[in-house]
């Protein structure tokens, strides 16, 4: 318990507040190697020299690969990748790790509450509330896309942390207005934090996994397959049934990459 407390502690003053304590710990553990390198290379060196100290680098990987949003990020990419669908929209999914990875290799329309001012090629952008009824719709009435994502997005519906409206249900209308986007046999991309359920207002909410499927299978939405990564970062591909789930919504924390398709009614 109190480990979860500290890492909580960690994660306020870090993100909301700017000041991370381990990155402050590693950067004084820095100071006397960089003190020491700079007399040795100003001893070397004839030309204008300034000082820029970048202190911590040196303890850290080379790149952030232990994040379950570098995992999810990758993996859903690569499905698109793989499945090729016609027209892919995503719904409040990173701009910076997951929308990039697709506009790499195909157009991706995005949708978000907040704005994007910056023009990205490969990016078309639209601003909306998926909290309220969206009438995109192909002609012929059988839907706008055959290929959705919404990527640790829907767990903060409804709490006021991007501006949206404050909605206690605001996943569930996330949910049905999404799934109305899909044309038959579409493909939607789910991923939301899974285990106890419960809101950490407003910060995000933790879904029991079932309610989630719940919740889907009113919209038509049928689960086809589910990715589960956990704090150690290891993925799994599981099979969702009643004793894996349960299971799963008695654990504290983990991600669910949720796949379905939309029923052919």
């Amino acid at each position: 318990m109190l480990k979860k407390s500290l890492i909580k502690f960690h994660w306020l003053l870090s993100n909301q507040f700017g000041f991370d304590l381990r990155c402050f710990l590693r950067s004084v553990r820095g100071i006397p190697s960089f003190l020491c390198e700079w007399r040795r290379f100003s001893e070397g060196y004839s030309g204008k020299l300034t000082l820029l100290p970048c202190l911590h680098d040196r303890y850290e990987e080379g790149g952030a690969t232990k994040s379950e949003y570098f995992w999810q990020d990758l993996l859903v990419a690569r499905w698109i990748h793989d499945r090729r669908p016609q027209r892919h929209v995503d719904i409040g999914s990173r701009v910076d790790g997951f929308v990039a990875h697709v506009a790499s290799f195909r157009e991706i329309e995005v949708f978000d509450v907040r704005p994007i001012t910056t023009q990205i090629p490969g990016v078309v952008f639209k601003q909306a509330d998926f909290m309220s009824p969206v009438a995109l719709y192909s002609t012929d009435g059988g839907g706008y896309c055959d290929s959705l994502s919404c990527l640790h997005a829907i767990e903060h519906f409804g709490l006021g942390r991007y501006g949206d409206p404050i909605d206690p249900h605001g996943y569930k209308r996330g949910i049905a207005n999404m799934a109305q986007l899909l044309k038959p046999d579409g493909i939607f991309y789910l991923s939301t934090p899974v285990g106890k359920e419960r809101v950490e207002f407003n910060a995000f909410r933790v879904f029991d996994p079932r309610t989630v499927i719940r919740c889907a299978e009113i919209s038509g939405l049928q689960l086809q397959e589910l990715t589960v990564i956990g704090n150690d970062s290891v993925v799994r591909q599981e099979q969702p049934n009643e004793d894996m789930l349960l299971e799963l919504a008695q654990s504290s924390y983990s991600l669910g990459i949720f796949v379905f398709i939309k029923s052919d009614f």
